[in-house]
């Protein structure tokens, strides 16, 4: 990194007034499902001390599966099925808890639990609800403990991709991103066991190798930086690559992220002194929030296939989609709903709200030809309720 960069992203952080601060299973908890609090003593010290500068934190803890099969002495294979991972999630969210309430007690600051499903996001209504909530407590001074509802939610559990809809989080690195964005957040960091995004594969911990492999800083996140990403990390859910879509999505929202090694106990205030710890990337101009909303935080119920013309139209002309720029429905979709708008090649590049249901467009164009000039001219999402992801 050059001098400039280096003080740009110290300068970012240093004036970072709300802070999201991500913990994966691995530095909450040790691999037999105990408690750390070598790792997590430290980090709760130094989210202390940001507070005591004036910065608003919020954080999201992973560990409650692990905790609570740990304490109830489940061997890692015998959580294989959700029923019993539910059931674990149930008893380890309380473990948890109470050793953030004891560890944060003695820095004087209070706590409080926030459990979150996709709904909390998918619906404006409640996401709204969220929002003024977490407001309030942030201006009590009252530090929020983010997790997933695991015990009723199996969206994180399951971790996969169903046809009817696209999850929009199915891990706590992407649902950190979408705390951060709702709250507008300065800074975003995602805490793990590897000490960033790496040019090669992980050499053993803390090798003069791994640090030479270290990218410290993204400039952009390019399909070339996530191929370096593969796999899941080894307690978590979670991979690489799953914390450089929640990078996207927190720089697009306007916050710098920074992914780095929480198993190293001064990490997170090292990078709050400004040192160029971890990866780094830089944040983007900053969606408005309805846009960041159909981008990230809605449910996407349909999916439709354009043609050429219509991907030109709405990337570089910033147009409305028109029916007859429709080549296929791939899922229906109702009136309202956001749908994900991909061309002929299946790369999805925009979504946006539908202002139709695909079943009435369909049948107004098989009534006969009468209708049918009507129904091409038929706008299908106007632009404002369009993000485009690439050009």
């Amino acid at each position: 990194m050059t001098h400039k960069l280096i003080n740009d992203r110290a300068r970012l952080l240093h004036d970072a007034r709300r802070v999201v601060v991500k913990l994966g299973t691995n530095v909450v908890a040790e691999s037999d499902g105990s408690l750390c609090t070598s790792r997590l003593e430290p980090v709760v010290a130094a989210v202390a001390q940001l507070k005591q500068a004036g910065v608003q934190v919020v954080l999201v803890s992973s560990g409650a599966v692990g905790l609570g099969r740990g304490w109830i002495g489940l061997h890692r294979s015998r959580t294989a099925d959700l029923v019993t991972r539910q059931a674990c999630a149930a008893v380890g969210q309380s473990l948890l808890m109470h050793a953030y309430e004891k560890l944060f007690r003695e820095h004087n600051v209070k706590i409080a639990q926030v459990l979150l499903t996709e709904d909390d996001f998918m619906d404006r209504r409640r996401s709204s609800n969220l929002r003024h909530t977490m407001e309030k407590l942030l201006k009590l001074g009252v530090a929020p403990i983010v997790n997933e509802n695991d015990t009723v939610s199996t969206d994180e559990l399951e971790s996969v991709r169903e046809g009817a809809h696209t999850r929009i989080f199915s891990d706590n690195d992407r649902l950190a991103a979408l705390v951060a964005s709702r709250l507008d957040a300065n800074a975003l960091v995602l805490l793990t066991n590897v000490p960033g995004l790496l040019r090669f594969a992980k050499k053993s911990a803390g090798s003069a190798d791994e640090d030479r492999g270290l990218i410290p800083w993204v400039e952009e996140i390019t399909p070339e930086i996530k191929a370096l990403a593969s796999g899941p990390s080894g307690g978590g859910r979670g991979g690489m690559l799953t914390k450089l879509e929640a990078a996207e999505i927190a720089t697009r929202s306007g916050a710098i992220t920074v992914i780095a090694d929480g198993t190293r106990p001064d990490t997170l205030e090292r990078i709050f002194n400004g040192e160029a710890v971890g990866t780094a990337f830089s944040p983007a101009p900053r969606m408005a929030g309805k846009r960041r909303w159909i981008a990230y935080a809605a449910d996407v119920r349909g999916r439709i296939v354009v043609n050429a013309g219509a991907r030109e139209a709405i990337t570089q002309r910033k147009a409305s989609l028109l029916w007859s720029g429709v080549v296929e429905v791939e899922r229906r979709f109702d009136a309202l709903e956001v749908i994900s708008i991909a061309d002929a090649e299946g790369r999805e590049f925009a979504r946006g709200i539908a202002n139709h249901g695909s079943e009435e467009a369909l049948a107004a164009a098989a009534a006969g030809n009468g209708k049918t000039a009507s129904v091409k001219s038929m706008v299908l999402v106007t632009r404002n309720n369009i993000v485009v992801f690439e050009q």
